[in-house]
């Protein structure tokens, strides 16, 4: 089922990049090649140090940055409002300002041909939304972040209210992502495919891939969705991970903003331009991953809903994505801990991987070159927001353990996630091997699509 509207036909790098077949050295070194490891290797190697890039994939830009909406925006749901509650205005502002002006900075050196302009709006068909449409722009004036308050839309149904954001963008993701990678490559970076990171020595400074090679560093930076080495400061118990659906199918008529809709079954839509063609995305349902058996009714859900409410047809792509979320919805970006100043994470975008995945690159890039960013702070993973949050916290930590008991009472035969030994759930809408703990994923062979884990399932032949 995963068949992504980006990945169709895209030839994604340019380059052909090999599999790190011997033991290397670099300034600092990069695991994860999605948006946020292709655009923090961009900005390093501009600044002259010496990169290496590890995907483990067979090419770049095609796990979770392949998979997402294309949203290029710092209108990131109803976030302000619920931020407010846990941070300052003076923080609150700093992460709309820090995701505004990452996106400004990207757009003035991307190529015009993987983004577009667009206005972006938070709608509501409730008068309950319509009130959280309020609490939201409240939020925004509160910021002084722009934002109208409208009820005119393109959209072919009513709405009872919207919360417009000007002069936005949306983006090919993968197209976008290998033009930064371009970039990175007449830098100087180094950048290697199908090369699995298995082993992290901290101490010794070093990591080593799937084939033994070795990359000795000064500095290491994991862009890898869920950290490999997360369990360090209990980043791992923080995060929960939620996976949500998307289709895209022909349109005549291409819509001028992106939408997303306020009420608890949120949905997404926007157009899309792929060889003069308009494609009309639609999606939502979001669910926390490995929690559902059989993903199809969420597929066949959102497809009817889609059908019949824009008149498309049947849906040729249609594919599902997930991002972790933090305890207090700012991500994960910087030193993992005190105790490590030469290891960096970047995680915990909560499906705004986009922008947050430029804000990760202008801070990782900053810290390791000694230059300040005025959002480090608030990003940073050993902020001390935990005790506040502890409750919520919690919550997470508790279904991860209610699901390793669990899985060993119901489900016997299900072969255990490499990560740390859960039961594994079969995907039958997605043909995958889900982990409900920490949510790494498999195909229907065993082998990784998506961390923490880095070994193949250990299936009965």
């Amino acid at each position: 089922m995963q068949n992504s509207l980006w990945l169709n036909n895209l030839d994604l790098n340019t380059t052909t990049f090999s599999t790190l077949a011997n033991s290397i050295e670099c300034d600092v070194c990069i695991v994860g090649g999605g948006l946020s490891g292709i655009y923090t290797t961009y900005l390093l190697a501009k600044k002259g140090v010496k990169v290496v890039l590890l995907e483990a994939k067979p090419t770049l830009a095609i796990g979770t940055t392949g998979h997402s909406t294309g949203k290029l925006t710092p209108q990131h749901g109803i976030v302000y409002s619920k931020l407010l509650k846990s941070f300052s205005t003076e923080d609150v502002f700093t992460y709309y300002e820090a995701n505004k002006k990452a996106i400004e900075s990207a757009l003035q050196v991307a190529s015009e041909d993987t983004y577009e302009r667009v206005d972006s709006y938070l709608y509501a068909t409730t008068v309950s939304g319509k009130a959280t449409i309020e609490n939201e722009l409240y939020a925004y004036n509160e910021l002084n972040i722009p934002g109208v308050e409208t009820t005119e839309t393109e959209l072919p149904f009513d709405i009872t209210s919207a919360l417009k954001m000007e002069d936005t963008a949306q983006i090919h993701p993968t197209k976008f992502a290998t033009h930064f990678l371009n970039l990175a490559l007449k830098e100087g970076a180094e950048v290697y495919t199908n090369s699995r990171v298995t082993k992290v020595e901290i101490d010794e400074k070093f990591v080593l891939t799937d084939n033994d090679s070795k990359v000795t560093f000064k500095k290491l930076v994991l862009c890898t969705h869920y950290p490999i080495e997360s369990i360090k400061g209990l980043i791992t118990t923080k995060l929960s991970v939620d996976r949500s659906y998307l289709m895209a199918s022909k349109t005549n008529n291409s819509l001028k903003g992106q939408y997303l809709s306020v009420e608890n079954s949120s949905r997404t839509i926007r157009t899309a331009i792929i060889d003069n063609t308009p494609y009309l995305i639609y999606g939502g349902s979001s669910h926390i991953a490995g929690e559902v058996e059989d993903t199809q009714s969420y597929y066949e859900t959102l497809k009817e809903e889609f059908q019949s409410t824009f008149s498309v047809a049947e849906p040729p792509f249609m594919w599902s994505a997930q991002d972790p979320n933090t305890p207090d919805l700012i991500p994960y970006v910087g030193q993992i801990s005190e105790d490590t100043p030469d290891l960096y994470i970047a995680t915990g975008y909560r499906k705004w991987g986009l922008s947050n995945s430029l804000v990760a690159g202008e801070i990782l890039s900053s810290i390791i070159t000694n230059e300040t960013h005025k959002a480090a702070d608030l990003y940073s993973p050993t902020r001390d927001q935990f005790g506040k949050n502890l409750l919520r916290g919690l919550s997470t930590i508790g279904f991860v353990t209610a699901n390793l008991a669990e899985g060993y009472l119901t489900r016997m035969e299900a072969p255990k996630c490499t990560h740390l030994g859960c039961k594994t759930r079969w995907n039958e809408g997605d043909e995958t091997w889900d982990c409900p703990c920490h949510g790494s994923r498999y195909d229907k062979n065993g082998n990784v699509i998506e961390g923490p884990a880095v070994y193949p399932l250990k299936l009965k032949k």
